[in-house]
């Protein structure tokens, strides 16, 4: 069995298929988690939208200080299998009061939650708990700026049975109401690891036994024709730039979605969701 880092990205691309990574640690316990500390107790942040703030309420991470709904949208969230405890700390509110909360023109659907970013995470974090021999999806961003995409991303991570999101700490959005309310309660579910160097931060993964398929129009591989590693970490970059030269080399596979040619890329979260949709098919039919 080789070691996957003897071997180059010319000749896996050329085979389409990994060999077996080694398998990190199997037969050990997890690396114990590091970096919980949340923000300082001062800060917070405001969520609205009912997905969001649903899942912000059931979410047991999660600090809550302070609760507003419009009396049509507590009679919604009441329905949605929250607990008397969740909901005993409502602050009946009119929108002008949740609007004033908020911001102006935000789409906030009559409710509000002011909470505390939830703990940070490392990678090893992330890892922990998860079975060396189990298929597993993580999904990183290469500077991907926008929260719009960011959540739509969280969105498509969650719906498709990705562990965690990779990002960078610098040249990525801050968790905001706005990326929660794009990613419809994802943000909840699907943890956020932070890291400084992302290309570095891959190794871990790397070690743990996955493999880094990355994705670029220029890659020799058409994501539905390869085998994608069922141990994955998919790499997306900014739209136009693309991923770095550090990120880029990092990566085992560099792989492409098919085209037409009439159109060169999609939106990197629609690029996004198609990749992790051709994971789990393929984990599917396997």
């Amino acid at each position: 069995m080789s070691d996957a880092n003897s071997m180059n990205n010319s000749h896996r691309a050329k085979n389409n298929k990994p060999k077996r990574r080694p398998e990190g640690n199997k037969g050990h316990p997890p690396p114990a988690p590091r970096h919980k500390n949340s923000a300082k107790s001062g800060s917070g942040l405001w969520l609205f939208g009912l997905h969001a703030v649903g899942m912000a309420l059931a979410n047991p991470n999660r600090r809550i200080d302070r609760f507003l709904a419009t009396p049509e949208a507590a009679q919604k969230l009441s329905g949605k299998n929250l607990t008397r405890e969740q909901l005993s700390r409502l602050e009946p509110a009119d929108r002008s009061a949740i609007d004033e909360a908020v911001g102006p023109d935000k789409v906030h659907q009559g409710v509000a939650l002011k909470v505390q970013p939830l703990p940070a995470m490392d990678t090893h974090d992330s890892l922990e708990g998860i079975s060396s021999d189990e298929p597993a999806l993580i999904v990183a961003l290469d500077h991907v700026t926008d929260p719009h995409n960011v959540g739509a991303i969280l969105r498509s991570a969650s719906a498709f049975g990705a562990l965690a999101l990779l990002t960078t700490k610098h040249n990525a959005p801050d968790e905001t109401g706005i990326l929660a309310k794009s990613a419809s309660g994802a943000l909840e579910s699907v943890p956020i690891v932070r890291v400084t160097n992302l290309g570095r931060s891959i190794k871990d993964y790397q070690d743990a036994g996955f493999w880094v398929v990355g994705l670029d129009a220029s890659g020799s591989n058409e994501i539905d024709k390869m085998e994608m590693p069922s141990r994955c970490v998919l790499v997306l970059g900014a739209e136009g730039e693309g991923l770095r030269p550090g990120v880029r080399s990092a990566c085992d596979f560099i792989a492409r979605l098919p085209m037409t040619g009439q159109m060169e890329s999609l939106n990197v979260s629609n690029a996004a969701a198609v990749s992790m949709f051709e994971w789990m098919r393929q984990r599917r039919a396997s």
